[in-house]
């Protein structure tokens, strides 16, 4: 290592480490730009790292090697040259998930190697990624596999969204257990949160993925984690009309090009729980936008029907997948400002998505839907839109179709991964919002593709149709596990709301478990700038209070703090809408009592509304209060939270 580059590296506050040889032994240094997180590099007979939060080791002897071809990148290696730099800037996102100013801060080490490849290491205030990059002359090469495993100094309980296969919706509970616990063979989607101790915690995830499968995680049997990944299909099959399952793999995992980056593995690190709910790493490390002009996406509330099963009442028609019903739902979003409707299954001959049924005049609804500037937003199949992608998306766009929500791909190969990516762009082509349900990994393309509103993978208000696994406790541990990723479409809003005795799951005339100030805390907890209200038009119109609160929360944001909140314990969120400000608290099934500090608030008065759970919420979910008063940033309110509670309030000058 020369003296120009050991002084750049002091510059740069990064030491290197000397060692006696330096081509075959050098060991790197990196700090994040805060000091408080340390990656420790070394390149001898294979390259290792370890992690350390404030001097203490979260991570140790952690490994990574990329075999391109058959030939393993990462063993043996040899440093040509090291680069460090720092990036620090303020972004400003097309769309506001969490903040309208990002800061991108951070410091890089960029390790070249003999053979044609470098890594990549950053350290944020917020964590740590890595990725291989390859300058390699072939126009094409094959991935057969890439190692990543995590190894920790202990056997710490991690919340791990364990899956069958790779053939999921990624619609998961994040059930805590040991590392240990976990068995090669026990597979999970994204993010593994790992209690570290201290209060701690590590998320693991990606981003910036395109052209290659999504990180999968799966035991080692010991105290650590390492990344699987869905083959590359060469045969597939497709049953009914939506599972089109891979029958044949190959042995490897991607068919790419030679020259090209590969995605970011992260580490977000937090010192306290609800850190994780602000942590924009993911977000930070994706593609910037691939849309020019994104001043035409518009994020908002959409009123669905598959959920509530059609249950409109106290009118002259027959409900059902019909015009006269959906003008119904276009009549209610124009009452209350809501700028989108969502037309799901049954609205088109399903394994065509051009035939629409005749109960449905689809000019008549445009039309009306314009009249009444309310948008509407078309369900479909993954695979048949594929089939007739250009078409279709030429014909929504005469209809005036202001969106798309594309379900059932429950894959994350490389094929589908790429399919995420050209549906978002041949849409953003059309000014068209597209919403992936039926897999998780789009989550985390959000920034690349701001048109991509919204994403599921997520165990959500749907679940309640057949089950009792949406329950409070799962969805105050949803928050700091699955929306670390990126926007998660849950789709609250219930108005039936049921404790343990009383719940059932009832298909086609839906309840949630919990409360509805639980309900309502969602729509400030959980982030969706597309984010649905799923139950009945008629069950809303007949909630004119409830509704003084579900017509005016925002589903973008400018500023969020996180008040106070434990891992699938509780939650505790205010967040900022221009001058408005709203707090959401969700607990598990533990009745609590929990403060709110209003030093939040700039100088001035605020008039206060706020739902909060009735006398009686513990017996009758549905029950709550509506309490107005006066708050400023010196007021302090202790709040109560039933079994399964919320409390939901908005303030405003």
């Amino acid at each position: 290592m020369n003296s120009t580059l050991w002084k750049a590296s002091l510059l740069m506050a990064a030491v290197l480490w000397p060692a006696s040889d330096a081509r075959a032994q050098a060991s790197y240094d990196l700090r994040s730009p805060d000091n408080s997180i340390e990656v420790r590099i070394r390149t001898a007979k294979s390259i290792r790292y370890d992690v350390l939060l404030k001097g203490r080791a979260l991570l140790q002897e952690c490994t990574l090697s990329l075999d391109v071809d058959h030939k393993k990148m990462g063993l043996d290696p040899k440093v040509i040259r090291s680069n460090e730099r720092s990036e620090n800037q303020i972004l400003e996102p097309a769309v506001r998930q969490k903040f309208a100013k990002i800061r991108d801060n951070y410091k890089e080490m960029r390790l070249e190697m003999e053979g044609g490849y470098a890594v990549v290491f950053r350290a944020y205030n917020e964590g740590v990624a890595y990725r291989f990059e390859t300058s390699l002359a072939q126009e094409q090469v094959e991935i057969y596999g890439e190692e990543m495993t995590l190894n920790f100094p202990s056997n710490f309980v991690v919340y791990y969204p364990q899956e069958d296969s790779f053939f999921s919706h990624n619609e998961r509970r994040y059930t805590p257990q040991h590392l240990r616990e976990i068995a090669p063979e026990f597979i999970a989607s994204l993010p593994a949160v790992i209690d570290v101790g201290e209060g701690a915690k590590v998320a693991i995830a990606e981003s910036d993925v395109e052209e290659y499968p999504g990180l999968w995680l799966r035991g080692t049997g010991g105290n650590g984690l390492s990344a699987t990944f869905p083959p590359y299909p060469l045969h597939e099959k497709l049953e009914r009309d939506r599972d089109f399952r891979v029958v044949e793999s190959a042995d490897y995992i991607a068919t790419t090009t030679g020259k090209r980056t590969f995605p970011w593995r992260v580490l977000g690190i937090v010192e306290r729980d609800g850190d994780l709910l602000t942590n924009q790493l993911v977000w930070l490390l994706e593609k910037p936008s691939q849309v020019q002009d994104t001043s035409w996406i518009k994020p908002g509330k959409v009123a669905w029907d598959w959920w509530n099963y059609n249950n409109v009442y106290g009118v002259d028609f027959k409900v059902g997948v019909n015009t006269q019903t959906y003008k119904y739902y276009i009549d209610f979003a124009a009452k209350y400002g809501i700028p989108y409707i969502i037309l799901d299954e049954g609205w088109y001959k399903l394994g065509n998505v051009l035939d629409v049924v005749p109960e449905i005049n689809m000019e008549e609804l445009t039309a009306y839907a314009r009249q009444k500037n309310v948008g509407i937003i078309l369900w479909v199949v993954w695979k048949t839109l594929d089939d007739q992608l250009i078409p279709a998306l030429d014909q929504y766009a005469k209809w005036g179709i202001k969106g798309i929500k594309v379900d059932f791909m429950q894959r994350s190969d490389q094929p589908v991964i790429n399919y995420y990516h050209k549906v978002s762009r041949e849409t953003a082509k059309r000014k068209m919002l597209v919403d992936f349900h039926g897999d998780q990994k789009s989550a985390v393309m959000t920034r690349t593709w701001p048109n991509l509103i919204s994403t599921e993978g997520v165990r959500g208000l749907e679940w309640s149709k057949w089950s009792a696994e949406t329950e409070p406790k799962h969805n105050v541990t949803l928050p700091f596990t699955r929306m670390f990723l990126g926007p998660m479409d849950y789709t609250p809003g219930a108005m039936l709301n049921a404790q343990k005795a009383s719940f059932a799951p009832i298909f086609n005339r839906p309840m949630s478990l919990g409360t509805r100030c639980h309900q309502l805390a969602m729509y400030v907890v959980y982030e969706s700038p597309l984010q649905m209200l799923s139950d009945s038009p008629s069950n809303y119109l007949r909630e004119p209070e409830t509704m003084e609160f579900l017509a005016p929360v925002p589903t973008e944001w400018d500023e969020t703090k996180v008040l106070d909140a434990r891992i699938a314990d509780y939650v505790l969120v205010a967040r900022r809408n221009g001058a408005d400000w709203y707090v959401g608290a969700m607990t598990d099934w533990t009745p609590r009592e929990l403060e709110i500090d209003f030093s939040f608030l700039p100088d001035g008065k605020f008039q206060m509304e706020a739902y909060q759970d009735g006398a009686n919420a513990d017996r009758n979910g549905s029950d709550y209060k509506l309490l107005k008063s006066q708050v400023n940033k010196g007021s302090k309110l202790k709040i109560q939270l039933a079994p399964g509670g919320g409390w939901a309030a908005r303030i405003h000058p």
